[in-house]
């Protein structure tokens, strides 16, 4: 076993600055933990972004290494758990926040953050899902289990060319649902037509600012990435009995919004929180992605880069350009 490896590595050079490099790290340097996993993949997700720029809503101490996603094998286990060679994936909890993340070839973790890699999926494939596809599918999870159903509408999706859009779009339509898909990116109108998405509606016309209290009934759902006005509209703008998810606050996490909505149409806001979802719930869901959600279409949801292309992938997800998943390949 070699005892030094690859991560990125982020320093806060000056209060405030913070540089990015690809570093050599000692096994030694990592913190403790009950398994030693090899990484073989990882993905590049918003909150790595942040963390990856110095935010303190993510990351409190400098120096550290991102990632909240790893795919890869055990090599050491202190847990009856797991053995040595089993193929396991680590997503969300504490991974890529203050602990040493997938950004590394090599990181070591509690137990109880690792599940089993589902049957029918390959490493690389679990991180073409990640923590944006195990987002997305809660997501679509929660609208089922409202129920909102493929007879009663169409369901929105907004940030809909992002990580967790993308996926969500993906997903919806292989459910029978009919999709619109929000995006400020009107070049990629096809792309969102070839993962299923039915309607285009631009981001212009996914704000209201009319000050009304309400708005025409169009949505039977809404699966918000983005917060701020547009949850805000899409909340105004659902039927009677709808249910809106919310997971993201990629453009604000205000929500300029008055209770009519709740009260006079009986919409739900259901609320989706990946990072310390419990194992009991992770598991059903992860097999559902590995099943009934596995996408036919994951190659045209997909970068894959080294850790040397990183950083640069990295500026592209917080300038709003990022398309699909970008997926780390921790060999290359």
């Amino acid at each position: 076993m070699p005892t030094t490896f690859q991560a990125m590595v982020v320093t806060e050079t000056a209060p405030g600055q913070f540089q990015r490099a690809i570093v050599t790290r000692n096994l030694s340097d990592l913190p403790p933990g009950e398994v030693l996993l090899r990484v073989r993949y990882s993905s590049l997700n918003y909150k790595d972004a942040l963390s990856a720029s110095g935010n303190r809503g993510v990351t409190r101490c400098y120096p550290h290494t991102p990632g909240i996603d790893a795919a890869g094998e055990v090599l050491e286990s202190g847990s009856p758990d797991f053995s040595p060679g089993e193929a396991v994936i680590v997503s969300c909890y504490d991974l890529g926040m203050n602990t040493p993340g997938g950004f590394a070839q090599y990181i070591r973790v509690p137990a109880k953050w690792i599940m089993p890699l589902p049957a029918g999926l390959a490493l690389r494939e679990s991180m073409i899902y990640g923590t944006a596809g195990f987002t997305a599918a809660q997501s679509v999870d929660r609208l089922e289990r409202h129920p909102v159903l493929p007879e009663q509408g169409k369901i929105l999706v907004t940030g809909a060319t992002g990580g967790v859009g993308s996926m969500a779009v993906a997903m919806l339509s292989l459910s029978g649902f009919s999709v619109a898909a929000a995006t400020g990116k009107p070049e990629q109108e096809q792309f969102l037509r070839d993962l299923g998405a039915q309607d285009i509606v631009s981001r212009e016309n996914s704000i209201d600012r009319s000050g009304r209290m309400l708005l025409k009934e169009k949505w039977a759902g809404v699966i918000d990435t983005v917060g701020g006005e547009m949850l805000a509209t899409a909340i105004k703008s659902t039927r009677y009995g709808g249910a809106v998810t919310c997971c993201g606050n990629a453009a604000s996490p205000d929500l300029p919004l008055n209770v009519y909505p709740f009260i006079l149409r009986g919409v739900s806001l259901i609320g989706i929180d990946s990072a310390e979802c419990p194992m009991a719930v992770r598991l059903p869901i992860w097999e559902k992605i590995a099943t009934t959600w596995r996408l036919p279409n994951l190659e045209r949801l997909t970068t894959e880069i080294s850790l040397k292309e990183l950083d640069r992938h990295i500026e592209c997800i917080l300038q709003g350009k990022q398309r699909g998943r970008v997926v780390l390949n921790l060999d290359a």
